[in-house]
């Protein structure tokens, strides 16, 4: 990566629809909107609201599948240089693992970051991400698959980050990025009915960002493989404070969807930062907070 600073899946679409917008090359790298198996079609509206501090969404992950996603997006992204990371997920682990697989051999793909904030249809719908014994099961299996690089990412509603953590490196992953995105609702106070059609979605943007840097703090604490933090980010402080807690690169997300170009703007504030402290890289930041 040339900077550390990348954008977060289903936040940036596959890439062209911010290509006018944003060089695409200055990104550390485009972490693109989740890809299934086959193709999904995503959740009825309204799937998204807008609240105090952030958004919620359930959009429910719609994609044209792994041959749709290579078929269509693959030819683009290949056209610059910037690492490429496809964010995968399934209903079974088995699907995890097929998708790894496809992915495996495919020209421009450089990492899978693996999403395990899913229901497993077979056991009862438990999210991955918060069964510890699914989650292990998931990132050994995908690990299994491919020997592209491997970046499990964490879920926020559980009892202990630092376990998932250590599970995720032990099963074999490369790195792992924290947070997605935390469980909320919104009603509408006039009709008294719930403001998304799925009833309950994900909270991102500015109002988890506290949160998220505690979990990063507690996970890298306990791993020694890289760390991506993710949450809230709008400016360079507050990626800044992702570093200084352990993280070694962080993603951009729901502050794209205002201000595309949000991740290059704090790409150069983290540069001033390190021009005016006299530091060379951020690897001289990583974890250095004060304790």
């Amino acid at each position: 990566m040339k900077t550390p600073v990348m954008v977060a899946s289903g936040t940036f679409g596959y890439g062209p629809e911010y290509a006018e917008l944003v060089d695409l090359n200055k990104l550390g790298a485009i972490v693109v909107k989740g890809i299934a198996l086959h193709p999904t079609k995503g959740n009825e509206t309204p799937r998204t609201v807008e609240v105090a501090s952030g958004l919620i969404n359930a959009i429910g992950l719609p994609n044209p599948g792994v041959d749709g996603f290579v078929e269509q997006y693959m030819p683009f992204l290949r056209q610059y240089d910037v690492p490429v990371i496809v964010n995968i997920w399934g209903k079974t682990v088995e699907e995890y693992v097929e998708v790894a697989r496809r992915f495996d051999h495919v020209d421009g793909v450089h990492a899978l970051e693996v999403n395990v904030s899913c229901p497993n249809i077979k056991e009862g719908s438990a999210l991955f991400g918060t069964d510890l014994d699914m989650f292990r099961r998931v990132v050994d299996g995908v690990r299994g698959a491919t020997q592209l690089t491997v970046i499990p990412k964490l879920a926020p509603n559980v009892s202990d980050i630092k376990v998932f953590a250590r599970a995720a490196e032990d099963a074999g992953a490369d790195g792992i990025s924290l947070i997605n995105s935390v469980p909320a609702m919104a009603v509408d106070v006039k009709t008294r009915k719930p403001r998304l059609a799925n009833v309950t979605g994900g909270l991102t943007g500015p109002g988890i960002h506290s949160v998220a840097v505690r979990l990063v703090w507690e996970a890298a604490g306990v791993v020694n493989i890289p760390v991506v933090g993710i949450g809230g980010i709008t400016k360079a402080e507050d990626a800044l404070e992702f570093l200084m807690v352990g993280a070694s690169a962080v993603a951009v997300g729901t502050a794209s969807f205002t201000h595309p170009a949000t991740a290059l703007e704090v790409t150069d504030g983290i540069a001033e930062y390190l021009d005016r402290h006299g530091l060379s890289s951020v690897g001289e930041l990583v974890g250095t907070v004060l304790l």
